[in-house]
């Protein structure tokens, strides 16, 4: 009886709907797309308002002002670092004094390597102290450090062909940048593919888009059954004057001294906050960056920007005395350059409320002027999107591309849930990325004014909806 009268309710609603096209779910059918386009429609003056209060408005500048403070005073916020957890802290008190709701931290195990001491110096054919920086859960020297001779690569191929060489030797790599996503692959793989080969250290060329002699860190990972050895990056400029030394044919020889320590797991947290949903508290649009950063520079691009224009997207819904339907979340990982830590743990901890989560987002590469939104979900999510996007019009800022994932947010989106990535200028952002450069200096209080705009709009009018975007 009950299955003859949902029948009978989705007949009466599909006759109601009039002209178009109807769109199904799980059997029953929903309200056509040109219904949905007019429901989106309706919320031109709302991200208006938005809009005009983030960028010409009395928030303006906010995001940037309240990020330059933190930065200033913390400093890099390194995982497993006390300034990472002073930060914490700091964000703890700032989302309470906001009068945002659940706020609150979520304990996370997360790990703890500290660089040291380290420094490269070419002893031959002439002396030249380089500038280094040492790969993330890189192990360190002896004491006295490593001296050997050089072998330069290109590639992983031309390693191979030349294992021979490689024994007793100090790899580097000289890569060509392609991509970030390509050529990053020589700092994660570098040191285990020339410790397969008998190498003592690897050095990598910075996988950057742009050098003035700067080094750029990040992750590396150990293989299991692979010998670990001590793996930093060299600055670009280094890595090909070493190149063409070697063509040349002059034996290069580098005294390596690293002095990185790897602890035990320490405790740490995802700091959480909230605007309750007023229809349905239980359902969630995931807005999020990243607080953790490097050890060098200020960690105010990569991802003071991403974590601060979240915070500010509730800061500008809650301005305007706004409360969507579904509950508008903010979640700063931490841990997330070391492969997404504190995000993999939250998502074991509310993996088991998958369905109530409608749109998860997360900016992780800068907030410079933005260029659209990349996302990935069904195809009818997709066209609502677009819908969405299209009232930025404003901002001239309406693209929508592919391709959302983000690390923090990825394990959400695997699991079929739409995500979302804000897109901008990713030839500055890997020019500064992971290095000393990554400073309040490259920041623009404009850009990040327009990028909040977006996030706040986008997550807005989602969480507001009446009905959850569609899964595939």
């Amino acid at each position: 009886m009950k299955f003859l009268i949902l029948i009978f309710v989705g007949v009466l609603h599909l006759l109601s709907l009039g002209s178009g096209k109807a769109i199904y779910k799980n059997g029953l059918c929903q309200r056509t797309f040109e219904d949905i386009k007019e429901e989106i429609a309706s919320y031109e003056s709302v991200a208006k308002a938005i809009i005009d209060l983030a960028v010409y408005g009395k928030a303006q500048n906010r995001s940037y002002e309240r990020l330059a403070l933190l930065v200033d005073t913390v400093g890099p916020r390194l995982s497993g670092s006390k300034n990472l957890e002073k930060a914490i802290q700091i964000m703890y008190q700032n989302l309470q004094q906001n009068g945002l709701d659940n706020v609150h931290l979520e304990p996370v195990k997360i790990p703890h390597w500290e660089r040291g001491e380290e420094s490269a110096v070419m002893l031959a054919p002439r002396i030249h102290k380089m500038a280094i920086l040492g790969l993330g859960s890189s192990i360190g020297t002896p004491p006295e450090g490593i001296t050997a001779e050089v072998l330069i690569v290109t590639s992983f191929d031309e390693l191979k062909r030349r294992a021979p060489e490689a024994k007793g030797k100090i790899v580097v790599y000289n890569q060509p940048y392609i991509s970030y996503s390509t050529t990053v692959q020589y700092r994660v793989r570098g040191a285990v593919e020339a410790a397969k080969v008998g190498a003592l250290a690897s050095l990598i060329r910075s996988v950057a888009s742009f050098s003035i002699y700067s080094p750029h860190t990040g992750f590396q990972e150990y293989q299991d059954g692979v010998p670990k050895i001590p793996t930093a990056c060299i600055a670009v400029e280094d890595a090909e004057m070493m190149s063409r030394m070697a063509s040349r044919g002059n034996r290069i020889i580098i005294q390596l001294k690293m002095g990185a320590k790897t602890y035990p797991d320490t405790n740490s947290f995802n700091t959480v906050a909230e605007i309750t949903g007023s229809k349905y508290p239980e359902q969630v649009v995931l807005v999020s960056g990243h607080l953790d950063s490097w050890d060098v520079g200020q960690g105010a691009m990569d991802d003071g920007g991403g974590a601060f224009i979240s915070w500010e997207a509730l800061s500008l819904i809650k301005d305007l005395g706004l409360r969507p339907k579904r509950t508008l979340r903010l979640v700063l990982w931490t841990a997330e350059e070391q492969g997404g830590i504190g995000a993999s743990q939250y998502y074991q901890l509310h993996k088991a409320n998958i369905s109530n989560y409608s749109l998860v987002m997360e900016s992780d590469s800068g907030t410079f002027l933005p260029t659209g939104l990349q996302f990935t979900g069904s195809d009818k999510a997709r066209a609502i999107m677009q819908e969405v996007m299209s009232l930025l019009q404003p901002l001239n800022i309406t693209r929508l591309l592919s391709d959302g994932e983000g690390t923090d947010i990825s394990f959400w989106i695997q699991a079929g849930v739409p995500g979302a990535s804000l897109l901008d200028d990713v030839y500055k952002y890997f020019s500064f990325h992971h290095s000393h450069g990554d400073t309040m200096t490259i920041m623009e209080p404009k850009q990040m004014n327009v990028a909040a705009a977006i996030w706040a709009v986008v997550s807005y009018v989602i969480a507001d909806m009446e009905e959850m975007l569609p899964r595939s």
